[in-house]
């Protein structure tokens, strides 16, 4: 029978060792010992390490998840619930009537923004076409009368529908004999900006209006034409608008100068997707950028189409502008501020935007729950905000004496939070990037201060592109550049227009009637928005 191999450890014998042969092979298993223990507590550590590691990224993708669910089901608002009463310590709650009495002693209180309402408009507008209708006795019931009058009982709103008209023009002609021959003289015709075209300026004013103001594609239109009567193909359409564009370009040209002449811009970016692009995919991503500003009563905000998001189309647009620009964080207006020596703002709507979404995808916390960083940091931009809106009416010397007595202060204070807080929250996070971005963007972000007449954030320029982005939503992309460049074109008369108070479709029909007539400069720049007398744009406010 085979027998199986015995591997028990066999004790060593130490019974022959001397002392010192003892104490030697006893420290020589002591330092055994102690290497294996290090070696555990290393693995231990390297072991707690990564746990910690995977914790951190559980975190963050968790985050990231909140996050994703946020932007697809929540409401978009950045409004925070209990946005004033946030915290209950003093130095964290400024609300906007502390903050009123707060202003400097000499800053009349009537400079300060009233407080009013809204108020709901009662009846119809005065420059709407009116037509009487007269309710009448009979000649029955009213026999015996001494006397009979009208009251206006009440008003009402008609709807006039579109339709198409023909114009037939009939050039009358004279023929005069002389020696023999005749001569024809005819009737002076009127130019067309586009020359050989079957729709008049009123028509085109129409289609630019519908489309770029209204969101209303080519392809709807064409639709709407053909219930009227005629088929009105998109193709034909676009090829005019297109064409339209060599028409705009001389006063586009006017628009730019006037507006690179001033000393303060506000510029953004946003993506248009083009299908013919040389060079470019038709899913990739091109760009239509945006300046707004000007001199004082010339506002302008302008569109530009690029199929590159680099900064040589900010050196571009850009070329002969100096003074100050105020933009996102950006890199990409980094290098007409280096090679042009512009000074460059930044804007406070970004900054605030990653900590209100770093808030919103925190964990839940109960009713008693401690703020989050995001919270606090939020609570910080709020108080800016809220001595701007409190400043808002002011001129703009008082304004900027207001910022440095109340905005400085309180951005020196979120400047040391930020400074002591950032190293403890998780890198990676979206209170941690948060907190980066505005660290990073520090010296742009405290710029608006300088000045009375900057703005705390980039709103301006943001607001002039949110048409285009919601236009987009409907025509969904541009065939070819050409096509987006003539987009960029009706868009910016289209914002110009509202910027100086002008009705969009007024003011273009008012430029497609004289344009083509318009051969010297003095005659260009009377079609300027600033320069037209034309029909004002009711809610002014909102494009100001």
């Amino acid at each position: 029978m085979k027998t199986m191999p015995d591997n028990t450890p066999k004790t060593p014998d130490f019974s022959g060792l001397s002392p010192a042969e003892m104490a030697a092979v006893i420290n020589d298993l002591q330092e055994q010992l102690a290497a294996k223990e290090a070696a555990l507590q290393s693995q231990l550590q390297q072991h707690d390490e990564a746990l910690r590691r995977r914790d951190n990224y559980i975190a963050i993708l968790e985050e990231l998840l909140r996050h994703k669910k946020i932007q697809q089901f929540a409401a978009s608002s950045e409004k925070q619930p209990n946005q004033i009463v946030l915290f209950d310590e003093a130095e964290l709650e400024v609300a906007i009537d502390e903050l009123r009495d707060e202003l400097p002693d000499d800053v009349e209180e009537a400079d300060a923004p009233p407080r009013s309402r809204k108020r709901r408009q009662r009846g119809f507008s005065d420059t709407l076409l009116r037509e009487r209708i007269e309710l009448t006795l009979s000649d029955d019931e009213k026999a015996g009368a001494s006397k009979t009058f009208f009251t206006k009982v009440k008003e009402e709103l008609e709807y006039i529908p579109a339709q198409l008209k023909v114009l037939e023009y009939w050039q009358e002609k004279a023929v005069f004999e002389q020696d023999g021959q005749e001569h024809v003289i005819a009737a002076a015709r009127s130019k067309h900006p586009l020359g050989k075209c079957i729709a008049t300026p009123s028509l085109l004013a129409y289609l630019i209006t519908s489309k770029y103001a209204d969101g209303l594609p080519l392809y709807r239109q064409e639709q709407m034409f053909k219930r009227l009567g005629h088929d009105l193909s998109r193709t034909s359409m676009a090829h005019w608008i297109i064409r339209l564009n060599d028409v705009f370009k001389p006063l586009m040209t006017l628009i730019r100068e006037t507006q690179n002449g001033s000393d303060y811009l506000q510029a953004d970016e946003t993506r248009i997707q083009v299908l013919k692009e040389d060079g470019k995919k038709a899913q990739s991503d091109k760009w239509m950028w945006v300046t707004r500003g000007g001199p004082p009563g010339k506002p302008s905000v302008l569109f530009e189409y690029d199929p590159s998001r680099g900064g040589k189309v900010p050196v571009r647009l850009l070329d002969d502008f100096q003074g100050i620009l105020q933009a996102d964080g950006y890199s990409g207006y980094g290098q007409v501020c280096r090679e042009n020596g512009l000074t460059r703002i930044g804007c406070w709507d970004h900054a605030r935007r990653k900590f209100v979404e770093a808030s919103r995808a925190a964990p839940a916390k109960g009713k008693k729950g401690q703020p989050s960083k995001a919270d606090v940091a939020l609570s910080h931009i709020r108080k800016l905000y809220a001595v701007e809106k409190a400043a808002n009416e002011l001129s703009d010397a008082e304004r900027y004496r207001v910022r440095q007595e109340k905005s400085l202060p309180l951005l020196n204070a979120f400047k040391a939070w930020l400074d002591k807080n950032t190293s403890k929250v998780l890198k990676g996070s979206l209170t941690r990037k948060a907190m980066d971005y505005t660290l990073n963007q520090w010296d742009t972000l405290v710029g608006y201060c300088e000045r009375g007449d900057l703005k705390i954030s980039n709103a301006g320029a943001e607001n002039a592109i949110r048409p285009f982005a919601l236009g987009r939503k409907a025509w969904l992309f541009a065939d070819t550049s050409q096509g987006a460049k003539a987009s960029a074109t009706c868009y910016s008369l289209i914002e110009t227009a509202k910027a100086n108070g002008l009705e969009p479709s007024a003011y273009i029909h008012h430029v497609l009637t004289h344009i083509a007539d318009a051969v010297t400069l003095e005659q260009l720049e009377t079609l300027l928005p600033w320069n037209a007398e034309l029909p004002a744009l009711k809610n002014v406010a909102q494009y100001g």
